[in-house]
């Protein structure tokens, strides 16, 4: 006589799978929390009208001591969000999400984070960078109003082990270089790196009020660059004052906007004719508009804000193309001069013959 076959009730098999299907998850679950991995994402983040007003009423960039003119319109600087940093590894979850999201950018931490530096000296950083992003920004706007701006060229950092550590001190003002004089940041780098390295650079420098002549030999920077292993920071004299208050944003990218916002209340009448433009790049004390990171991201939150063009650095074509969101018309541009002519004929309906990402990149190649 055979045993009677002992059968599992099919209801009790499926509760048996879910359990073991959700001990499973809850491990998955658990990991992907528990586990960092030293990655971060960017996402697109908020988008300041630098026309606009603050929460107390007063408005983003301020005259005092000139006269200043109404406005209408937005001229907005773009920002990206972070997630992540060498304090604060991302979780694997995050890694996965951020992948799936087709608006962030997943990238390893050392892209984004100097080997070695903390989060609060990464904080320092970012703030200086918009402190001197914001000075070359209010005297390019000033100048392309025809306002005198002057400057002075000052030796704010000096590499340890460099030709220039023997000759230079910080704060001495670099007033010449092989005879020609040094109006702008540019002219002192680009005098000192045309020629090889190992020649000699003549510089005129002004110390404690007196002016003095320096012979420093040259080395290699890397690439077959001259230099002598300094940094250079401008100071200027404002005829006037002009504030701009950022809130706690970080870093140079928003120079070409803010020298937008500067020009346009130095002048009559609204500069963008209504026009909802946004746009991100460096600027420099003569005007050169530079690359930015994470420019995909920045033209997402210009959409997002209602903008509807968008001026980019040239130098970042090739990340603009194929990323530019539905609705937005992106327009590139090299340099200060550029921006505003293309803000103003954006006022004036006079767009069709503007050079786009595609064209630059194809010119390129």
């Amino acid at each position: 006589m055979t045993d009677p076959v002992h059968t599992v009730p099919r209801s009790e098999r499926i509760a048996r799978w879910v359990l073991v299907v959700s001990f499973l998850v809850l491990i998955v679950t658990l990991a992907g929390m528990l586990i960092k991995v030293p990655y971060a994402i960017e996402r697109p983040g908020p988008a300041t009208d630098t026309l606009g007003t603050l929460s107390d009423g007063s408005e983003l960039v301020t005259v005092k001591g000139a006269k200043s003119y109404p406005t209408e319109g937005a001229l907005y600087f773009t920002t990206v969000r972070v997630l992540g940093g060498p304090e604060r590894h991302i979780t694997g979850w995050e890694y996965v999400m951020g992948h799936l999201d087709g608006d962030s950018r997943v990238v390893p931490e050392e892209q984004l984070f100097p080997e070695g530096v903390s989060e609060d000296e990464i904080e320092q950083l970012n703030e200086a960078q918009m402190q001197g992003s914001q000075k070359n920004s209010i005297a390019v706007g000033m100048r392309s109003t025809g306002v005198e701006v002057p400057q002075d060229n000052i030796v704010a950092s000096i590499g340890k082990g460099y030709p220039a550590a023997d000759q230079l001190e910080l704060e001495d003002e670099i007033v010449s270089v092989d005879g020609k004089r040094t109006n702008r940041v540019a002219d002192v780098v680009d005098g000192i790196s045309d020629r090889k390295p190992g020649d000699d650079v003549d510089l005129v420098i002004r110390r404690d009020g007196k002016e003095r002549k320096v012979t420093v030999e040259t080395t290699d920077l890397g690439g077959g660059r001259a230099g002598i292993g300094i940094g250079i920071e401008s100071t200027f004299d404002y005829p006037f004052e002009v504030r701009i208050d950022a809130g706690n944003v970080g870093g140079p990218s928003a120079g070409m906007m803010f020298a937008l916002a500067v020009r346009d209340r130095l002048t009559p009448g609204a500069m963008t004719g209504g026009e909802r433009i946004a746009g991100t790049g460096t600027i420099d004390d003569s005007g050169v508009v530079g690359p930015i990171g994470g420019i995909a991201q920045k033209m997402v939150g210009a959409q997002e804000t209602g903008a509807d063009w968008f001026l980019a650095p040239e130098s970042n074509c090739g990340d603009v193309v194929g990323h530019v969101p539905d609705g937005l018309t992106v327009v590139p541009v090299g340099d200060f001069t550029e921006a505003s002519d293309t803000v103003e004929d954006i006022a004036k309906g006079e767009t069709a013959d503007f050079a786009t990402c595609e064209d630059v990149v194809a010119n390129a190649g």
